[in-house]
């Protein structure tokens, strides 16, 4: 009955990744590995050989040969084990959830069996072995056991080989791995117990088709939302009569020979096609159209492409108007969904297979690298206000747009202020990490990052951040999350195949492996690494960087403390100063304070940025009054009116203002949601002289 063991014709020598060593077959020793899990025995005894030709596992359904009855031993001269079999411990519900989850992994690469089912079949192998840890036999003949078992038999599902190659090459990761393997196979009881803190009573994913599916459908939104509110403004901001308009960017663009055909790369946009008022309408309407067909689950892949385009074309012609960090974000996480959806004409919640785990990894660590950045400019910036946990005293009165509701959270006792500041810094800091750990902890970190991305959405305007951020949540969660009446009547059975994947192997996993390579080099800058020590990666991400797929994130590194506002006037004489009333940013102080989310009027944030710099940085405000002087109509329908309906104003100045909210004893006395006072000029008064923007005289410069 001993034979040396045989490794099958065509099998894969050493299992996954393992290199076969050239021996001949006389040279190998008898049970050099198996041997070595065994009990000591009587040097009289017959160890069972798993590989053996002549004595086989008989695994159920297996077409080679015929279900053993009890105690029965099967041979065949021929048979072989044809895939690896995982042996575990059958009685111990710890061991029956896990196997579950890994064969959720493996699929029908790897089979599972109870030790107890062996062991009756063949009374011959000890079981105490087998009690303690869970053993591998490869077709080889190869056995592992414990850590090593679990890593080599995950090796065989795409995508899980990192472990096992930690385990061979990362120095103490082998030890640390079998030492917590020991001590959870010594206590399983209590981690049993963890485990049902932490994923729940079943270990095994219960999918996230139908996540995905709802993602999907909130991008959608987002895009759209996003596209419209741009629409409404577009022709003002970057039309033939707007502030910057297109045409003369390209037509520059056009004439810089020297760029060759870089200016393509550098410049990525349809507007090279025409930057007509006409194309710009076209391109927005396309992406009401995509947006639409996107929602409704038309060619997914087709959708998501078309609006990553559009709105990439409409971010690089509209520049300052669009370089927002949230733009980013949404180019970013809409060019991953592109890997994320299925391929085909129709995208339908019981057909859609399982969205492709890199892709759905990759929007996770987005939504982490967000929050962690936000969290580390805060802390790295040195800014008293986030060390003493002010920030937010000053936060609700000094941020871009607020509304109404921020009058009453500036008004709330400091330590109140303290705890949100502290909260803040908690969720963006600690919680982040909650989106690698397991279900619960994962589905809890969900809910904490949504619950505070309302609380922002409630005390302020930013335009859809706060939405894409929210349906970033949403890829937090899996299809257990949803009500029993919903999964019933959208989501497909569940399946233990491994995931559908939509793209081809050689096209996706470059893709999401070099975004990943490529976010480690804002994420690092964040908490100050140096560039040299990322070695080309720097370069590769400037390289790529126009086209906004890997960006920078981290919001309110330094707090604002105070509020100028810049407000714009206009003049016939020089002397009597009409204003131009904005939409939605601070001006009359009786007014009140909208809400205007999920729509961003581009202008008015501008101008909150313009307020904290100087005008020689703002070039864009100088044709922005250049526009004022000539009564420019796309232009002059960004404000809430215009002073001078029939002729141009001759004069134009920007005046600085620093703004305070109001308590509540003048509130209610006057009414005004704002006090305000005077602070000089932001740039010289202005004029045309022969059609040419100049500076007033200086009798006016005051």
């Amino acid at each position: 009955m001993l034979r040396g063991l045989s490794r099958p014709s065509g099998g894969r020598p050493g299992g996954p990744g393992v290199p076969h060593a050239s021996r001949r077959e006389s040279d190998r020793p008898v049970v050099p590995r198996f041997s070595s899990i065994l009990d000591p025995r009587p040097s009289n005894a017959k160890p069972f050989v798993f590989g053996n030709p002549h004595i086989i596992v008989p695994l159920p359904g297996s077409p080679a040969v015929r279900p053993a009855t009890r105690g029965e031993m099967v041979e065949s001269k021929d048979a072989e084990l044809a895939k690896p079999l995982l042996l575990f411990d059958g009685d111990c519900d710890f061991c029956r959830r896990w196997i579950a989850r890994w064969k959720r992994a493996t699929g029908d690469r790897v089979e599972y069996a109870p030790f107890q089912e062996v062991g009756t079949r063949f009374p011959e192998i000890p079981k105490a072995p087998f009690a303690e840890a869970v053993h591998l036999v490869e077709p080889d003949g190869r056995i592992s056991r414990g850590g090593e078992a679990v890593f080599r038999a995950l090796a065989y599902a795409p995508g899980h080989r990192g472990w096992l190659w930690a385990y061979r090459h990362v120095p103490g990761f082998s030890g640390l791995s079998e030492w917590c393997y020991r001590l959870v196979a010594r206590h399983r009881p209590v981690f049993t117990r963890v485990t049902d803190w932490v994923w729940g009573a079943h270990v095994l994913p219960p999918g996230e088709s139908l996540t995905c599916w709802c993602f999907i459908r909130l991008l959608a939104i987002v895009y759209l939302v996003a596209i419209v509110s741009l629409w409404t403004q577009i022709q003002g901001l970057v039309g033939s009569g707007g502030i910057l308009p297109v045409g003369a960017f390209m037509n520059a663009l056009h004439q810089a020979d020297s760029l060759g055909f870089q200016r393509y790369w550098f410049v990525p946009t349809l507007c090279w096609l025409s930057s007509s008022d006409w194309f710009l309408n076209a391109l927005c309407a396309g992406g009401v159209a995509l947006a639409t067909g996107l929602a409704l689950g038309f060619a997914p892949i087709l959708c998501l492409f078309g609006l990553w385009a559009i709105y990439l074309s409409l971010a690089t012609v509209c520049r300052e108007f669009l370089w927002f960090q949230w733009d980013g974000l949404l180019l970013e996480m809409g060019f991953i969904s592109i890997f994320l959806v299925s391929r085909g004409w129709w995208s339908t919640p019981r057909t859609d297979p399982e969205p492709g785990r890199g892709a759905l990894r990759l929007s996770r660590w987005l939504l982490f690298r967000l929050l962690f950045a936000s969290a580390a400019v805060k802390v790295a910036s040195g800014d008293p206000a986030w060390r003493d946990l002010t920030a937010l005293s000053y936060h609700y009165e000094t941020q871009p747009l607020p509304p109404w509701t921020a009058w009453y959270a500036h008004h709330l006792p400091l330590w109140v202020h303290r705890m949100a500041t502290g909260a803040t810094l908690l969720v963006e800091g600690a919680v982040a990490f909650f989106i690698f750990a397991p279900r619960k902890i994962r589905i809890a970190g969900a809910a904490l990052i949504a619950a505070h991305q309302i609380l922002i959405a409630l005390t302020g305007n930013y335009g859809f951040f706060n939405w894409l951020v929210l349906a970033l949540c949403v890829l937090l969660l899996d299809d257990g999350v949803w009500p029993p009446v919903l999964r019933k009547r959208l989501a497909p059975i569940p399946s233990m195949a491994p995931r559908a994947r939509p793209w081809p192997v050689w096209i996706r996993r470059p893709v999401l492996a070099g975004l990943l390579l490529l976010s480690l080099v804002p994420l690092l800058d964040a908490v100050h690494v140096p560039a040299a020590r990322l070695g080309p990666l720097p370069q590769a991400y400037e390289a790529v960087s126009p086209f906004r797929t890997v960006n920078h994130y981290g919001l309110f590194a330094i707090m604002t403390k105070e509020r100028p506002e810049i407000l714009i006037e206009g003049s016939m004489d020089g002397t009597d100063w009409k204003t131009y009333e904005f939409r939605y940013k601070p001006g009359e102080p009786t007014r009140t304070p909208p809400f205007v989310a999920p729509h961003q009027p581009r202008l008015d944030w501008q101008m909150w940025f313009a307020a904290l710099s100087d005008f020689q940085h703002q070039r864009w405000l100088l044709r922005l009054c250049y526009q004022l002087l000539r009564n420019s109509p796309p232009v002059v329908n960004l404000f809430a009116g215009n002073p001078f309906p029939g002729t141009p104003p001759r004069y134009i100045r920007a005046v600085v203002y620093r703004y305070h909210f109001t308590d509540s004893a003048a509130r209610r006395a006057s009414g005004a949601w704002w006090r305000r006072e005077p602070l000089g000029l932001y740039c010289p008064v202005l004029t045309l002289e022969a059609g040419q923007l100049a500076a007033a005289p200086p009798e006016l410069q005051r």
